[in-house]
């Protein structure tokens, strides 16, 4: 079976050019969310891996949307060609694990030294966003213009975001994981984590 995955981080991108290429090169499922490439702990991810067979395919548009993050893309490489599933980079062709099934070594070194390069410079292009943003803040907080984000969660919240709030924090103190928090209450990890930074940070004033 070709599985077809598209990804994007955030609600202002849009995945239908990805979906429609995954569409085009005859992907018989497509799987798609909106979540950060920094790792491959993704819901909708994890998913499809754990439907994904030997003999399978993965097809994605290009490196970043499988991820980027330069050392977990190799072992997630590394990973899918020893449980025998291809993989295709669609604007990468020599990315195609399937073309050197014949060539015994050939497709290893090939995949080992594209993916290196390419690896490394989507982990380079999100080290330079993220300095990026931090030297953006920087200059705004001089400028008397950066307020921080508003925090949407949190003890003095109201209504419907009082009650996830108070639901996140009851799971935490009971030990539930971040993963099982999300699925639970569909807010994002890094919801759940500000959170606990929030109840972290209370207990060492208090």
């Amino acid at each position: 079976m070709i599985f077809g995955y598209a990804r994007i981080s955030s609600k202002s991108q849009n995945l239908s050019r990805q979906i429609k290429e995954l569409e085009e090169y005859g992907c018989d499922r497509i799987f798609h969310e909106k979540q950060s490439g920094k790792d491959f702990d993704r819901p909708i991810y994890q998913e499809m891996r754990s439907k994904m067979r030997f003999g399978d395919v993965l097809v994605v548009h290009d490196l970043s949307r499988f991820g980027r993050n330069k050392k977990q893309i190799l072992v997630e490489w590394k990973n899918l060609v020893e449980e025998e599933i291809d993989i295709v980079v669609l604007n990468m062709p020599i990315l195609d694990t399937r073309k050197y099934k014949e060539l015994e070594g050939v497709g290893q070194l090939v995949s080992d030294i594209v993916l290196t390069l390419l690896s490394w410079m989507v982990d380079e292009e999100r080290e330079r966003i993220r300095t990026a943003q931090r030297e953006g803040i920087e200059i705004a907080k001089k400028q008397g213009k950066f307020k921080g984000g508003k925090k949407k969660y949190h003890a003095g919240a109201t209504g419907r975001d009082k009650i996830l709030y108070d639901e996140v924090v009851k799971c935490l103190q009971e030990n539930v994981s971040v993963m099982d928090i999300h699925r639970k209450t569909s807010l994002s990890r890094n919801t759940i984590y500000s959170i606990k930074r929030q109840i972290d940070n209370t207990k060492v004033l208090n």
